[in-house]
């Protein structure tokens, strides 16, 4: 919990103990104080409605004390009042933050001058007001969150008023010994609020520099678990390539030679004359021998994850249309019913990690194919594109599918986040995407328009560019 929303729940609490609305607790405070201006104009909202209630209390004590100036006093008190609550609205407006400690300090000093008239229009040193002009002075030093300078100044302000009523009162010098004491009284209290006030400054600089230090930690915590959660996702697909290499290796031995002695029959049945003489029987050896060099090719496919020399298979050149290939054919079934138009250049080679943007062809491939799935498009089409950018091939896989939802699109590399039901993925095929095509020297970048379309894009090193270092 910060510390603006711990303070934000102790004043709550204390709204429940003296029974303040908690809707006006809420409104007062904000839930979080993101710095010491903030706080300070919250304290100030808050302190400038306690005072108009203290101000305009004091009526009773006019009405006993003096009841002949009771109408003069009330009219006074209403006017501090309306004058105490436009300032309260002003500290709602957008620039009342950098004028915060102007308008505190001005609406503090409006009941000082109001019981400095007072103390004139009264018994002058003598005159029971001298109380409320020291009753101000501990809680601005304990209370209010006020800078000890500008404790200092409101000290003088006040002590100041005081004497100027007295001395304007022409009596001063009957009641000299009281206007001493009184002074004397003035001083300690103001002494004690600075004080006050010097101590509570610091407890709060200490306050805000930890809460930020919080603050920073937590990032700083945040950028660590987002960047273990990309490392686990990482792990969590080498894991699955190497078990799919382990399969791969294992249909190699296991599949490839029962087709090569498949096809190899196939063949020469094909060759028999009496099987020209049957076109059904010929119709069907030659689809037995479609569908085995399908399985042969595959198989082949798969091989190229099986084989792949860390290091060495990394980085070398290729034709782009070779690591396209076999992510169709591997997609087959995801893009059943589904157009895909190719616009690959079949002479341009790239380099890089060919097993790796096989898979990110792929991922891409099943990404569009389940969008165009779920928007049941009467005609589904995927088109991927190359054309030459320099001494780079820039790359587009775009599909007239469901499109990405705007609040989506900034979250769509993130690991394990994925808007698909729960079991059908888990959000790691783009992230894993994004990192290779960022080994790349590129950046897997997203556009889309929700409801119509969505487009990734990349670009990769032409093999005659001089590799990274």
């Amino acid at each position: 919990m910060t510390f603006g929303s711990a303070m934000t729940e102790a004043v709550m609490r204390s709204g429940r103990k003296l029974y303040w609305p908690r809707l006006v607790s809420r409104w007062l405070f904000p839930s979080t104080f993101a710095d010491l201006d903030q706080f300070r104009l919250a304290w100030s909202r808050l302190g400038s409605l306690i005072g108009i209630a203290m101000i305009m209390s004091g009526a009773a004590l006019d009405y006993l004390i003096y009841p002949d100036l009771f109408g003069p006093f009330l009219l006074a008190r209403c006017a501090v009042s309306a004058l105490t609550l436009a300032v309260f609205i002003v500290l709602w407006l957008p620039l009342s933050r950098a004028w915060v400690d102007g308008l505190t300090l001005f609406w503090l000093s409006l009941p000082q001058v109001m019981i400095a008239a007072m103390i004139f229009a009264t018994d002058g040193a003598h005159s029971i007001y001298f109380v409320g002009l020291t009753l101000a002075l501990y809680p601005i030093g304990v209370l209010l969150p006020i800078r000890p300078i500008e404790c200092v100044a409101f000290a003088a302000f006040t002590f100041a008023l005081y004497v100027v009523a007295c001395v304007g009162q022409g009596q001063l010098g009957s009641h000299l010994a009281v206007f001493g004491a009184n002074c004397i009284f003035l001083f300690f209290s103001a002494l004690l609020s600075i004080l006050c006030s010097v101590l509570t400054e610091d407890a709060r600089l200490r306050l805000f520099a930890a809460q930020k230090e919080v603050i920073e930690k937590n990032r700083s915590l945040q950028r660590t678990n987002q960047a273990l959660a990309e490392v686990k996702g990482h792990m969590i697909e080498q894991e699955k390539m190497a078990a799919l290499g382990t399969l791969s290796a294992g249909l190699l031995h296991e599949v490839n030679n029962p087709v090569n002695y498949s096809l190899m029959a196939l063949k020469m049945a094909l060759a028999e004359p009496v099987v020209r003489t049957h076109p059904l029987l010929l119709e069907s050896l030659t689809d037995a021998q479609d569908d085995m060099s399908r399985v042969q090719r595959i198989v082949s496919d798969l091989k190229t994850f099986a084989y792949q020399r860390p290091g060495v298979d990394g980085d070398r050149a290729f034709p782009l249309e070779r690591a396209l290939r076999p992510a169709l054919r591997l997609a087959a079934y995801e893009l059943k019913d589904i157009e895909v138009a190719v616009e690959v250049p079949a002479d341009r080679e790239v380099r890089g990690d060919e097993p790796a943007l096989i898979g990110v062809f792929i991922n891409l491939l099943s990404n569009a194919a389940h969008a165009l799935h779920s928007a049941a498009r009467a005609a589904p089409r995927i088109d991927v594109r190359a054309r030459l950018e320099g001494e780079r091939l820039a790359v587009a896989v775009r599909d007239n599918g469901v499109g990405i939802a705007p609040e989506n699109l900034s979250r769509v590399f993130e690991p394990f986040f994925t808007t698909r039901d729960v079991g059908q993925g888990l959000g790691l095929g783009l992230a894993v995407s994004f990192a290779i095509v960022q080994r790349h020297g590129s950046r897997l970048q997203v556009a889309s328009e929700a409801g119509a379309w969505t487009e990734f894009s990349f670009d990769l090193p032409r093999a005659t560019a001089q590799p990274a270092a």
